[in-house]
Protein backbone atom coordinates (compact mmCIF):
# COMPACT_ATOMS: atom_id res chain seq x y z
CA UNK A 1 0.00 0.00 0.00
CA UNK A 2 1.27 3.48 -0.87
CA UNK A 3 2.25 5.73 2.06
CA UNK A 4 -0.74 7.67 3.32
CA UNK A 5 -3.27 5.73 1.19
CA UNK A 6 -6.26 4.31 2.99
CA UNK A 7 -7.44 0.76 2.29
CA UNK A 8 -10.73 2.03 0.81
CA UNK A 9 -8.81 4.26 -1.62
CA UNK A 10 -6.63 1.32 -2.67
CA UNK A 11 -9.64 -0.87 -3.31
CA UNK A 12 -11.24 1.85 -5.42
CA UNK A 13 -8.23 1.69 -7.74
CA UNK A 14 -8.43 -2.11 -8.00
CA UNK A 15 -12.10 -3.20 -8.12
CA UNK A 16 -11.10 -6.80 -8.79
CA UNK A 17 -9.25 -6.84 -5.46
CA UNK A 18 -12.31 -5.41 -3.77
CA UNK A 19 -14.49 -8.18 -5.14
CA UNK A 20 -11.96 -10.79 -4.11
CA UNK A 21 -12.02 -9.41 -0.58
CA UNK A 22 -15.81 -9.09 -0.40
CA UNK A 23 -16.53 -12.78 0.29
CA UNK A 24 -14.04 -12.64 3.13
CA UNK A 25 -11.51 -15.16 1.83
CA UNK A 26 -11.23 -18.75 2.93
CA UNK A 27 -13.18 -21.75 1.73
CA UNK A 28 -15.98 -21.29 -0.79
CA UNK A 29 -18.38 -23.99 0.31
CA UNK A 30 -20.75 -25.35 -2.34
CA UNK A 31 -24.33 -25.18 -1.05
CA UNK A 32 -26.28 -26.14 -4.18
CA UNK A 33 -25.97 -27.53 -7.71
CA UNK A 34 -29.00 -27.18 -9.98
CA UNK A 35 -29.72 -27.98 -13.63
CA UNK A 36 -32.26 -25.81 -15.46
CA UNK A 37 -33.75 -26.93 -18.78
CA UNK A 38 -34.29 -24.13 -21.29
CA UNK A 39 -36.01 -24.20 -24.67
CA UNK A 40 -36.90 -21.84 -27.47
CA UNK A 41 -39.56 -21.53 -28.65
CA UNK A 42 -40.88 -22.45 -25.21
CA UNK A 43 -44.38 -23.50 -26.21
CA UNK A 44 -45.03 -26.07 -23.50
CA UNK A 45 -44.70 -29.08 -25.80
CA UNK A 46 -43.97 -32.31 -23.90
CA UNK A 47 -40.29 -33.17 -24.14
CA UNK A 48 -40.96 -36.74 -25.27
CA UNK A 49 -42.90 -35.48 -28.30
CA UNK A 50 -40.01 -33.52 -29.78
CA UNK A 51 -37.60 -36.24 -30.88
CA UNK A 52 -37.77 -37.23 -34.54
CA UNK A 53 -35.60 -39.20 -36.96
CA UNK A 54 -35.89 -40.68 -40.45
CA UNK A 55 -37.78 -44.01 -40.36
CA UNK A 56 -35.90 -47.29 -39.84
CA UNK A 57 -34.37 -48.44 -43.09
CA UNK A 58 -34.01 -44.90 -44.50
CA UNK A 59 -31.44 -44.76 -47.32
CA UNK A 60 -28.93 -42.10 -48.27
CA UNK A 61 -30.52 -41.59 -51.67
CA UNK A 62 -27.43 -41.78 -53.83
CA UNK A 63 -26.94 -43.58 -57.12
CA UNK A 64 -25.68 -47.16 -57.27
CA UNK A 65 -23.42 -48.05 -54.34
CA UNK A 66 -23.82 -44.52 -52.98
CA UNK A 67 -27.33 -45.56 -51.92
CA UNK A 68 -27.04 -47.36 -48.59
CA UNK A 69 -28.52 -47.28 -45.11
CA UNK A 70 -28.33 -43.80 -43.59
CA UNK A 71 -26.48 -43.95 -40.29
CA UNK A 72 -25.43 -40.30 -40.28
CA UNK A 73 -28.73 -38.51 -39.61
CA UNK A 74 -29.04 -37.70 -35.89
CA UNK A 75 -32.30 -37.07 -34.06
CA UNK A 76 -33.87 -33.65 -34.47
CA UNK A 77 -36.22 -31.62 -32.28
CA UNK A 78 -39.00 -30.15 -34.43
CA UNK A 79 -37.57 -26.64 -34.61
CA UNK A 80 -36.69 -26.26 -30.92
CA UNK A 81 -33.36 -25.25 -29.44
CA UNK A 82 -32.66 -26.79 -26.03
CA UNK A 83 -29.91 -26.63 -23.42
CA UNK A 84 -29.32 -27.09 -19.70
CA UNK A 85 -27.99 -24.25 -17.58
CA UNK A 86 -26.18 -25.18 -14.37
CA UNK A 87 -26.38 -22.96 -11.31
CA UNK A 88 -23.85 -23.55 -8.52
CA UNK A 89 -24.36 -21.57 -5.32
CA UNK A 90 -21.74 -21.08 -2.62
CA UNK A 91 -21.64 -20.18 1.04
CA UNK A 92 -20.42 -16.60 0.56
CA UNK A 93 -23.35 -15.42 -1.53
CA UNK A 94 -21.78 -16.08 -4.92
CA UNK A 95 -23.34 -17.93 -7.84
CA UNK A 96 -21.62 -19.52 -10.83
CA UNK A 97 -23.31 -20.40 -14.11
CA UNK A 98 -22.47 -23.15 -16.57
CA UNK A 99 -24.13 -24.88 -19.52
CA UNK A 100 -24.48 -28.38 -20.94
CA UNK A 101 -24.70 -28.95 -24.67
CA UNK A 102 -28.07 -30.71 -24.54
CA UNK A 103 -30.01 -30.41 -27.80
CA UNK A 104 -31.69 -33.78 -27.19
CA UNK A 105 -33.39 -35.03 -24.02
CA UNK A 106 -32.06 -32.25 -21.73
CA UNK A 107 -33.92 -33.68 -18.73
CA UNK A 108 -31.37 -36.51 -18.78
CA UNK A 109 -28.57 -34.02 -18.15
CA UNK A 110 -30.67 -32.37 -15.45
CA UNK A 111 -31.13 -35.70 -13.68
CA UNK A 112 -27.44 -36.65 -13.96
CA UNK A 113 -26.60 -33.34 -12.31
CA UNK A 114 -29.12 -33.64 -9.48
CA UNK A 115 -28.74 -37.36 -8.73
CA UNK A 116 -25.14 -38.21 -9.64
CA UNK A 117 -23.00 -35.07 -9.50
CA UNK A 118 -24.51 -32.71 -6.94
CA UNK A 119 -24.15 -35.21 -4.05
CA UNK A 120 -20.42 -35.41 -4.82
CA UNK A 121 -19.95 -31.64 -4.60
CA UNK A 122 -22.22 -30.09 -1.97
CA UNK A 123 -20.21 -29.14 1.09
CA UNK A 124 -16.84 -29.07 -0.71
CA UNK A 125 -14.65 -26.09 -1.58
CA UNK A 126 -15.61 -24.69 -5.00
CA UNK A 127 -12.14 -23.24 -5.50
CA UNK A 128 -10.73 -26.72 -6.16
CA UNK A 129 -12.11 -26.72 -9.68
CA UNK A 130 -9.92 -29.36 -11.32
CA UNK A 131 -9.88 -31.77 -8.35
CA UNK A 132 -13.67 -31.56 -8.37
CA UNK A 133 -13.68 -32.31 -12.10
CA UNK A 134 -11.59 -35.41 -11.44
CA UNK A 135 -13.97 -36.45 -8.66
CA UNK A 136 -16.97 -36.21 -10.99
CA UNK A 137 -15.31 -38.03 -13.89
CA UNK A 138 -13.89 -40.77 -11.65
CA UNK A 139 -17.28 -41.46 -10.10
CA UNK A 140 -18.41 -43.46 -13.16
CA UNK A 141 -15.32 -44.17 -15.27
CA UNK A 142 -15.02 -47.79 -14.10
CA UNK A 143 -18.65 -48.26 -15.10
CA UNK A 144 -17.83 -47.20 -18.66
CA UNK A 145 -19.16 -43.63 -18.62
CA UNK A 146 -16.71 -41.35 -20.41
CA UNK A 147 -18.74 -39.38 -22.94
CA UNK A 148 -22.25 -38.38 -23.97
CA UNK A 149 -24.76 -37.17 -21.39
CA UNK A 150 -22.24 -37.81 -18.60
CA UNK A 151 -19.44 -35.53 -19.82
CA UNK A 152 -21.96 -32.97 -21.05
CA UNK A 153 -23.36 -32.80 -17.51
CA UNK A 154 -19.84 -32.53 -16.08
CA UNK A 155 -19.13 -29.74 -18.56
CA UNK A 156 -22.00 -27.66 -17.26
CA UNK A 157 -20.91 -28.04 -13.64
CA UNK A 158 -17.26 -27.36 -14.51
CA UNK A 159 -18.13 -24.12 -16.31
CA UNK A 160 -20.18 -23.00 -13.33
CA UNK A 161 -17.22 -23.64 -11.03
CA UNK A 162 -14.87 -21.60 -13.25
CA UNK A 163 -17.44 -18.79 -13.35
CA UNK A 164 -17.73 -18.96 -9.57
CA UNK A 165 -13.94 -18.87 -9.13
CA UNK A 166 -13.73 -15.85 -11.42
CA UNK A 167 -16.34 -14.01 -9.38
CA UNK A 168 -14.61 -14.97 -6.13
CA UNK A 169 -11.28 -13.57 -7.33
CA UNK A 170 -12.70 -10.70 -9.38
CA UNK A 171 -10.96 -11.99 -12.51
CA UNK A 172 -12.18 -12.98 -15.99
CA UNK A 173 -11.73 -16.67 -16.70
CA UNK A 174 -9.17 -16.04 -19.44
CA UNK A 175 -6.96 -14.44 -16.77
CA UNK A 176 -7.37 -17.44 -14.49
CA UNK A 177 -6.18 -19.57 -17.42
CA UNK A 178 -2.96 -17.57 -17.66
CA UNK A 179 -3.96 -14.61 -19.79
CA UNK A 180 -4.80 -13.75 -23.39
CA UNK A 181 -2.69 -14.62 -26.42
CA UNK A 182 -4.90 -12.28 -28.45
CA UNK A 183 -7.68 -9.80 -27.76
CA UNK A 184 -10.15 -11.25 -30.26
CA UNK A 185 -10.80 -14.48 -32.12
CA UNK A 186 -12.30 -14.74 -35.63
CA UNK A 187 -15.76 -16.29 -35.92
CA UNK A 188 -17.60 -18.02 -38.73
CA UNK A 189 -21.26 -18.50 -39.65
CA UNK A 190 -23.33 -21.09 -41.46
CA UNK A 191 -23.95 -20.67 -45.18
CA UNK A 192 -26.98 -21.96 -47.05
CA UNK A 193 -29.24 -21.25 -49.98
CA UNK A 194 -32.07 -23.07 -51.73
CA UNK A 195 -30.50 -22.41 -55.14
CA UNK A 196 -26.94 -21.90 -56.29
CA UNK A 197 -27.80 -18.28 -57.06
CA UNK A 198 -29.05 -17.75 -53.50
CA UNK A 199 -26.01 -19.58 -52.13
CA UNK A 200 -23.67 -17.25 -54.03
CA UNK A 201 -25.67 -14.21 -52.90
CA UNK A 202 -25.50 -15.29 -49.24
CA UNK A 203 -21.75 -15.89 -49.47
CA UNK A 204 -21.18 -12.43 -50.90
CA UNK A 205 -23.40 -10.86 -48.23
CA UNK A 206 -21.48 -12.62 -45.45
CA UNK A 207 -18.21 -11.29 -46.86
CA UNK A 208 -19.63 -7.77 -46.96
CA UNK A 209 -20.74 -8.07 -43.34
CA UNK A 210 -17.24 -8.98 -42.19
CA UNK A 211 -17.24 -12.79 -42.14
CA UNK A 212 -14.26 -14.06 -44.10
CA UNK A 213 -15.01 -17.66 -43.15
CA UNK A 214 -18.30 -19.53 -43.45
CA UNK A 215 -19.41 -23.16 -43.24
CA UNK A 216 -21.86 -25.20 -45.29
CA UNK A 217 -23.09 -28.78 -45.28
CA UNK A 218 -21.74 -31.26 -47.81
CA UNK A 219 -24.10 -34.12 -48.70
CA UNK A 220 -24.20 -36.99 -46.26
CA UNK A 221 -23.19 -40.15 -48.05
CA UNK A 222 -25.43 -39.55 -51.08
CA UNK A 223 -22.77 -39.16 -53.74
CA UNK A 224 -21.34 -35.93 -55.09
CA UNK A 225 -24.55 -33.94 -55.59
CA UNK A 226 -23.54 -31.16 -53.17
CA UNK A 227 -19.97 -30.83 -54.45
CA UNK A 228 -21.14 -28.48 -57.20
CA UNK A 229 -22.85 -26.28 -54.59
CA UNK A 230 -19.65 -26.14 -52.55
CA UNK A 231 -17.77 -25.17 -55.72
CA UNK A 232 -20.13 -22.23 -56.27
CA UNK A 233 -19.62 -20.96 -52.73
CA UNK A 234 -15.85 -21.49 -52.93
CA UNK A 235 -15.68 -19.52 -56.16
CA UNK A 236 -17.64 -16.65 -54.60
CA UNK A 237 -15.19 -16.23 -51.72
CA UNK A 238 -11.89 -17.41 -53.24
CA UNK A 239 -9.18 -14.85 -52.54
CA UNK A 240 -11.39 -13.08 -49.98
CA UNK A 241 -11.99 -15.83 -47.44
CA UNK A 242 -12.37 -19.56 -46.92
CA UNK A 243 -15.18 -22.07 -47.00
CA UNK A 244 -15.49 -24.80 -44.39
CA UNK A 245 -17.53 -27.89 -45.24
CA UNK A 246 -19.21 -30.28 -42.78
CA UNK A 247 -20.47 -33.76 -43.66
CA UNK A 248 -21.64 -34.95 -40.21
CA UNK A 249 -19.97 -38.33 -40.63
CA UNK A 250 -21.74 -39.05 -43.89
CA UNK A 251 -19.04 -40.78 -45.97
CA UNK A 252 -17.18 -44.05 -46.10
CA UNK A 253 -13.43 -43.78 -46.68
CA UNK A 254 -13.53 -44.69 -50.39
CA UNK A 255 -16.35 -42.19 -50.96
CA UNK A 256 -14.52 -39.47 -49.04
CA UNK A 257 -11.45 -39.96 -51.21
CA UNK A 258 -13.52 -39.17 -54.32
CA UNK A 259 -15.20 -36.12 -52.79
CA UNK A 260 -12.02 -34.89 -51.11
CA UNK A 261 -10.16 -34.69 -54.42
CA UNK A 262 -12.93 -32.44 -55.72
CA UNK A 263 -12.53 -30.21 -52.64
CA UNK A 264 -8.77 -30.01 -53.22
CA UNK A 265 -9.39 -28.58 -56.68
CA UNK A 266 -11.48 -25.70 -55.29
CA UNK A 267 -8.47 -24.00 -53.63
CA UNK A 268 -10.65 -22.18 -51.10
CA UNK A 269 -11.60 -24.89 -48.57
CA UNK A 270 -10.39 -24.22 -45.05
CA UNK A 271 -11.30 -27.61 -43.63
CA UNK A 272 -13.46 -30.67 -44.18
CA UNK A 273 -15.29 -31.48 -40.94
CA UNK A 274 -16.47 -34.93 -39.84
CA UNK A 275 -16.12 -36.54 -43.24
CA UNK A 276 -16.28 -40.00 -41.62
CA UNK A 277 -18.18 -41.48 -38.69
CA UNK A 278 -16.56 -40.71 -35.32
CA UNK A 279 -15.75 -44.38 -34.68
CA UNK A 280 -13.55 -44.58 -37.78
CA UNK A 281 -10.37 -43.37 -36.09
CA UNK A 282 -8.24 -45.80 -38.12
CA UNK A 283 -9.51 -44.35 -41.42
CA UNK A 284 -8.99 -40.69 -40.62
CA UNK A 285 -5.17 -40.74 -41.00
CA UNK A 286 -5.53 -42.32 -44.45
CA UNK A 287 -7.88 -39.53 -45.50
CA UNK A 288 -5.73 -36.80 -43.98
CA UNK A 289 -2.62 -38.15 -45.69
CA UNK A 290 -4.29 -38.43 -49.11
CA UNK A 291 -5.84 -34.96 -49.34
CA UNK A 292 -4.57 -31.39 -49.34
CA UNK A 293 -7.65 -30.02 -47.58
CA UNK A 294 -7.29 -29.94 -43.80
CA UNK A 295 -9.28 -32.62 -41.97
CA UNK A 296 -11.25 -31.41 -38.93
CA UNK A 297 -12.52 -33.84 -36.28
CA UNK A 298 -13.72 -33.46 -32.72
CA UNK A 299 -17.26 -32.19 -32.30
CA UNK A 300 -18.38 -35.71 -31.42
CA UNK A 301 -15.55 -36.48 -28.99
CA UNK A 302 -15.88 -35.89 -25.27
CA UNK A 303 -12.55 -36.36 -23.50
CA UNK A 304 -8.78 -36.06 -23.89
CA UNK A 305 -8.32 -39.81 -24.21
CA UNK A 306 -10.34 -39.92 -27.43
CA UNK A 307 -8.29 -37.02 -28.80
CA UNK A 308 -5.07 -38.69 -27.68
CA UNK A 309 -5.92 -41.69 -29.85
CA UNK A 310 -6.75 -39.43 -32.79
CA UNK A 311 -3.45 -37.54 -32.46
CA UNK A 312 -1.47 -40.77 -32.11
CA UNK A 313 -2.47 -41.81 -35.64
CA UNK A 314 -2.26 -38.26 -37.08
CA UNK A 315 -5.95 -38.32 -37.94
CA UNK A 316 -6.64 -34.57 -38.05
CA UNK A 317 -4.94 -31.24 -38.68
CA UNK A 318 -7.65 -29.29 -36.84
CA UNK A 319 -9.99 -30.30 -34.00
CA UNK A 320 -13.24 -28.67 -32.84
CA UNK A 321 -14.16 -29.90 -29.35
CA UNK A 322 -17.26 -28.44 -27.73
CA UNK A 323 -16.64 -26.81 -24.35
CA UNK A 324 -20.21 -27.67 -23.23
CA UNK A 325 -19.83 -31.31 -24.28
CA UNK A 326 -16.18 -32.26 -23.72
CA UNK A 327 -15.97 -31.72 -19.98
CA UNK A 328 -15.95 -27.93 -19.77
CA UNK A 329 -12.96 -25.60 -19.45
CA UNK A 330 -10.93 -28.06 -17.38
CA UNK A 331 -10.98 -30.86 -19.96
CA UNK A 332 -10.98 -28.69 -23.08
CA UNK A 333 -7.87 -26.90 -21.86
CA UNK A 334 -6.12 -30.28 -21.55
CA UNK A 335 -7.31 -31.19 -25.05
CA UNK A 336 -6.02 -27.89 -26.46
CA UNK A 337 -2.62 -28.36 -24.81
CA UNK A 338 -2.42 -31.94 -26.10
CA UNK A 339 -3.31 -30.73 -29.59
CA UNK A 340 -0.63 -28.05 -29.43
CA UNK A 341 1.97 -30.65 -28.48
CA UNK A 342 1.04 -32.58 -31.64
CA UNK A 343 1.08 -29.51 -33.90
CA UNK A 344 -2.73 -29.55 -34.25
CA UNK A 345 -4.88 -26.39 -34.38
CA UNK A 346 -8.22 -26.12 -32.64
CA UNK A 347 -11.53 -24.29 -32.98
CA UNK A 348 -14.37 -24.25 -30.41
CA UNK A 349 -17.55 -25.93 -31.64
CA UNK A 350 -20.41 -23.55 -30.76
CA UNK A 351 -23.66 -24.65 -32.34
CA UNK A 352 -26.87 -24.30 -30.31
CA UNK A 353 -26.75 -22.71 -26.88
CA UNK A 354 -26.83 -19.50 -24.89
CA UNK A 355 -24.67 -16.42 -24.41
CA UNK A 356 -22.84 -18.26 -21.64
CA UNK A 357 -21.82 -21.05 -24.05
CA UNK A 358 -20.49 -18.41 -26.45
CA UNK A 359 -18.68 -16.42 -23.76
CA UNK A 360 -17.01 -19.46 -22.17
CA UNK A 361 -15.78 -20.55 -25.61
CA UNK A 362 -14.30 -17.10 -26.30
CA UNK A 363 -12.44 -17.10 -22.98
CA UNK A 364 -10.93 -20.49 -23.84
CA UNK A 365 -10.16 -19.44 -27.40
CA UNK A 366 -8.11 -16.34 -26.54
CA UNK A 367 -6.27 -18.13 -23.72
CA UNK A 368 -4.83 -20.88 -25.94
CA UNK A 369 -2.07 -20.37 -28.52
CA UNK A 370 -3.31 -22.84 -31.15
CA UNK A 371 -6.92 -21.61 -31.49
CA UNK A 372 -7.58 -20.17 -34.95
CA UNK A 373 -11.33 -19.47 -35.23
CA UNK A 374 -14.63 -20.06 -33.44
CA UNK A 375 -18.13 -21.09 -34.47
CA UNK A 376 -21.21 -19.12 -33.40
CA UNK A 377 -20.72 -15.87 -35.28
CA UNK A 378 -24.40 -14.95 -35.01
CA UNK A 379 -25.34 -16.69 -31.76
CA UNK A 380 -25.40 -13.49 -29.69
CA UNK A 381 -28.03 -11.98 -31.99
CA UNK A 382 -30.39 -14.93 -31.45
CA UNK A 383 -33.08 -15.54 -28.80
CA UNK A 384 -30.61 -17.19 -26.39
CA UNK A 385 -27.84 -14.64 -26.85
CA UNK A 386 -27.87 -11.03 -25.62
CA UNK A 387 -31.64 -11.29 -25.25
CA UNK A 388 -31.06 -13.31 -22.05
CA UNK A 389 -28.55 -10.93 -20.45
CA UNK A 390 -28.89 -7.98 -18.10
CA UNK A 391 -26.19 -6.16 -20.02
CA UNK A 392 -25.61 -7.08 -23.67
CA UNK A 393 -22.15 -8.36 -24.59
CA UNK A 394 -20.30 -6.48 -27.31
CA UNK A 395 -19.59 -8.51 -30.41
CA UNK A 396 -18.63 -7.72 -33.98
CA UNK A 397 -19.58 -9.71 -37.06
CA UNK A 398 -16.57 -11.83 -37.88
CA UNK A 399 -14.86 -11.44 -34.50
CA UNK A 400 -15.47 -12.24 -30.81
CA UNK A 401 -13.99 -10.53 -27.77
CA UNK A 402 -14.21 -12.06 -24.28
CA UNK A 403 -16.37 -10.08 -21.85
CA UNK A 404 -14.18 -8.37 -19.27
CA UNK A 405 -16.33 -8.95 -16.20
CA UNK A 406 -15.53 -11.44 -13.46
CA UNK A 407 -15.95 -15.08 -14.41
CA UNK A 408 -17.34 -15.42 -17.92
CA UNK A 409 -18.61 -11.85 -17.76
CA UNK A 410 -22.30 -12.57 -18.43
CA UNK A 411 -25.23 -12.11 -16.07
CA UNK A 412 -28.63 -13.55 -16.92
CA UNK A 413 -31.74 -11.41 -16.70
CA UNK A 414 -34.07 -13.39 -14.45
CA UNK A 415 -37.21 -12.34 -16.29
CA UNK A 416 -35.80 -13.24 -19.70
CA UNK A 417 -34.48 -16.54 -18.37
CA UNK A 418 -37.85 -17.46 -16.90
CA UNK A 419 -39.47 -17.09 -20.33
CA UNK A 420 -37.26 -19.82 -21.83
CA UNK A 421 -37.20 -22.13 -18.80
CA UNK A 422 -39.03 -25.33 -19.73
CA UNK A 423 -41.76 -26.68 -17.50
Amino acid sequence: MMPGMRRRELLSLFPGLALAQKPGGGALKITGVEGIVIRTPNDGAAAETLIEMPPPGAMTGGVGLWNRLDHASPSRFKGRTQAVLVKVTASQGLTGWGECHAPAAPRVHQRVISDALAPLLVGLDARNVEPLWDRMYSSERLRGYSSGFFTEAIAGVDLALWDLLGKYTGQPVYQLLGGKYRDTIPTYIGLGGATVEKLRENAERALAEGFTTMKMGLSKGSGTRDVDRAAVAAEAIRGKGQLLVDSLGGYKLHEAMVVGRELDRMKAIGWWEDALMPEEVASYPKLADALDVAICVGETYSNRFQFRDLFAVKGAEIINPDICRAGGVSECRRIAVLADAHGVLWSPHVSTGTALYWSASVHMAVATPNCVIMEGGNLMAGPLGNALLRTPVEYTKGFARPPEGAGFGVEFDEGALKKVTAG
